[in-house]
């Protein structure tokens, strides 16, 4: 039987993360694969980027959404398998049930990770034991590992999981999300990317913790209005709730970034975090499509789009990415200094002849 929580305003929220998930999967169906540095994702040589990289690959270096054929070139022992995003999704409904049982208020952000407001459960130990069972859970029913972090906002809690991996569990006490928070680097925050890391640095912004006590005008001027929302979260005070249904038309995230870029390797790095964000939103919604957008605005404001149609429907982060790293591309030319980034994925579950790479611009 559930505890009551302790008064009204009580919250507290995990964030299930599974750790390698995909390449997990591989090496928990193929025991040839266990120990070796694994590397899921498409072909060298036809430009594959890394959907995921087991524990023994990240050690060397390869991280998800490197290009496969930097990947392989690492080492000689590195070990390529296609994803098989069938099983991954058979597992991922698995779990998302297991966390169903625990709470009705769950947000899935992708096929391996999702938040639970578990609110309702108690107070701060009820909410250890809770997450500790969890654990047990999914390893029992999957053989997988998952780190499941948690906190009394959304941030804290997936910071806390990130913190906590491999296979961990790191639960904020009520009260400590600034103690926990505030010792960490500032691109430890969530839409504190490559170029934002870069302004934040300059103006003597190293830590989450200097981003909490900054001057409000100083992030102004620096960030707009994303200034505030960062500092907020910074402080551990964001009060996002878990959300459990959108039924969107598209779901596009953008940033207009502290300065023009004109390096497209910062540009492709800026690509990796929104595509991120965008398949998490398409996740949460229960949704994949077919259609995805890349949208510039350049320095002197005009506004270029490229678009590509898929054959099947996706909410994978590393293939939206590779698409709008693809469509990059072909639009950036010499000399263009681009001022923000906008990444949008629509044509939810229709009938869809697919032309790869069809380009639009406006």
């Amino acid at each position: 039987m559930r505890s009551r929580p302790l008064s009204k305003n009580w919250r507290y929220i995990l964030h299930a993360d599974m750790d390698a998930f995909y390449a997990s999967v591989e090496q928990h169906d193929h025991p040839r694969l266990r120990g070796k540095p694994l590397v899921v994702g498409g072909s060298p040589e036809a430009r594959g980027v890394v959907a995921a990289a087991s524990y023994e690959a990240r050690k060397l270096g390869i991280h998800s959404a490197m290009p496969m054929r930097t990947a392989v070139r690492i080492s000689k022992d590195v070990v390529r398998v296609s994803p098989r995003f069938d099983r991954y999704r058979e597992i991922s409904r698995q779990v998302i049930g297991m966390l169903s049982d625990i709470s009705t208020i769950i947000q899935p952000l992708a096929l391996d990770e999702a938040y639970l407001d578990v609110s309702n459960h108690g107070d701060f130990r009820d909410c250890q034991i809770l997450a500790r069972r969890l654990k047990h859970n999914i390893h029992t029913l999957t053989g997988l590992h998952v780190t499941v972090g948690g906190g009394t906002t959304k941030t804290v809690a997936k910071i806390a999981s990130q913190s906590g991996k491999p296979n961990g569990l790191l639960l904020i006490p009520p009260g400590k999300e600034q103690d926990f928070l505030f010792a960490l680097k500032v691109e430890a925050l969530g839409g504190v990317g490559p170029v934002t890391k870069i302004a934040l640095n300059q103006a003597n912004i190293y830590s989450i913790a200097d981003l909490a006590l900054a001057l409000p005008e100083t992030l102004a001027n620096l960030l707009g209005r994303r200034g505030n929302d960062l500092q907020i979260r910074a402080l551990g005070l964001d009060d996002d709730p878990v959300e459990t249904s959108t039924t969107p038309r598209s779901i596009s995230v953008e940033t207009t970034l502290p300065v023009d870029v004109s390096i497209p390797a910062l540009l492709n790095q800026e690509l990796v975090h929104l595509s991120k964000n965008v398949a998490e939103r398409l996740t949460a919604a229960r949704l994949r499509g077919r259609t995805i957008t890349l949208k510039l605005r350049l320095a002197d404001f005009r506004t270029l789009t490229r678009q590509t149609s898929l054959a099947s429907p996706t909410n994978s982060a590393p293939e939206i990415n590779q698409s709008v790293t693809r469509l990059l591309e072909r639009v950036l030319e010499a000399g263009m200094k681009v001022r923000l980034l906008g990444v949008t994925v629509s044509k939810f579950g229709e009938s869809y002849q697919p032309r790869l790479f069809d380009d639009n611009t406006s």
